[in-house]
């Protein structure tokens, strides 16, 4: 049996961004609970994720970007030669070792579907005939390149997308990790749609038509604590506190949070921000124009159990393709969610008892200002009751997911 696992992703601490630091939590169990040999292999860099600034974990090789400057474009290109790097030194860690291939950066994974599933490289052939096929798994966080499309940067019809696409799903990995039950259904319809599966997997598999699959949410750390003593800007006033921690990204509605601001009362609520992304200057500025908001630079992951409602929001043409881990970070962090978005997501699928939804089609200002009209202490108490409850039951598939992911690094291929 062998005891190395490489895990691939751009991200790892102690930049704070939350893939990096999933990745840090599984890595620190495999290694304290199984003792694997963890090997991290990642892009140096810094992200603007609301992480935490964790002390790595296992063996750690940072590679270098090819341009890590501010042309848009040159950092789409970048990132797209940066995963074919991640995974070619992923491969020549150990030629037996597990690697699981997380999405960042967006086109790791087509990288990884070409050069462990007995892909041809750029380049050619190498010398002995194909590529030996390899023990792989997939960590789905975004799913790409289909959110190209949804961001507009390229059409659905597009040849060179549709391209992608099908090299992308054409070889089926040995393990799928995703984020929640419907996600994975999404990923497993796109891999019996493209791909080649192998007799092994077949075999493996018993004929059920389905990857072997384990759903491990982002945004529950098993290695995580919260502060006990109350942080500066948490007062003792009777107010309810909501917050918005995180992304404000082409994901996320903006207006939702917009339309939030003003219909908030300050006299009953108070408002913490911590934003970044692309969409997050036109909402601190219209922020600083209303009484009753805390605008912050950061709210550590260790003190989101001071905020009573979490602000969280996806898109309807995201769903699936993205799974907000602010949604599963606030439950296990005790506190209840008012979500904006889709009956159909994950986030809703496995949290709605401690949510509150906000339909995206449906006029917003009027809904929020019902919910606001109409929020009792006795329906914000039974919430975060029900997140308690919740963040039992999300520890304990955190657990059983690790334990999967541990038993797939330790069977053969």
């Amino acid at each position: 049996m062998n005891r190395k696992v490489v895990i691939v992703n751009r991200h790892y601490p102690p930049n704070p961004g939350i893939t990096g630091e999933s990745a840090w939590d599984l890595a620190k169990y495999l290694i304290k609970n199984h003792q694997f040999e963890v090997h991290i292999v990642h892009i140096e860099g810094n992200d603007d994720g609301g992480g935490a600034k964790r002390i790595p974990v296992g063996i750690v090789h940072t590679l270098s970007s090819i341009y890590d400057g501010k042309n848009k474009v040159l950092k789409q290109f970048a990132g797209f030669l940066d995963g074919f790097i991640l995974i070619r030194k992923a491969m020549k860690i150990d030629k037996s070792a597990t690697i699981i291939v997380m999405t960042s950066p967006p086109l790791l994974p087509f990288w990884a579907s070409m050069l462990l599933k007995r892909g041809t490289p750029p380049g050619g052939t190498p010398p002995g005939g194909t590529l030996p096929e390899r023990k792989w798994a997939l960590w789905s966080m975004d799913l790409f390149p289909e959110a190209f499309v949804a961001i507009g940067m390229i059409a659905e019809k597009s040849a060179v997308y549709q391209w992608f696409l099908k090299k992308t799903y054409k070889n089926a990995p040995n393990k799928l990790i995703a984020l929640g039950r419907k996600q994975a259904e999404v990923l497993e319809e796109k891999y019996y749609k493209q791909s080649t599966i192998n007799s092994r997997q077949q075999s493996a598999q018993k004929s059920t038509g389905k990857l072997d699959t384990t759903i491990l949410p982002c945004g529950v750390i098993f290695h995580q604590t919260y502060e006990s003593q109350l942080p500066t800007w948490r007062k003792i006033d009777n107010k309810i506190y909501f917050g918005y921690c995180g992304n404000l990204n082409d994901a996320h509605n903006e207006n939702f949070l917009i339309e939030f601001i003003k219909a908030f009362d300050p006299e009953k609520h108070h408002l913490i921000l911590a934003l970044y992304g692309k969409k997050a200057q036109n909402v601190l500025e219209l922020a600083k124009n209303y009484e009753g908001i805390t605008i912050l630079p950061n709210v550590p992951r260790s003190q989101l159990n001071f905020l009573d409602v979490h602000l969280v929001s996806l898109l309807t043409e995201y769903t699936h393709l993205m799974i907000p881990s602010k949604a599963v970070s606030a439950v296990a962090a005790g506190g209840a969610i008012l979500f904006c978005g889709s009956q159909e997501s994950d986030n809703w699928d496995m949290l709605q008892d401690a949510a509150w939804l906000i339909r995206e089609e449906v006029d917003l200002s009027e809904q929020i200002r019902e919910y606001l009209s109409t929020l009792t202490a006795e329906d914000l108490n039974q919430k975060k009751h029900n997140a308690q409850k919740l963040n039992t039951d999300l520890q304990k598939n955190v657990l059983k997911a690790y334990e999967e992911i541990a038993d797939f690094c330790k069977t053969g291929l």
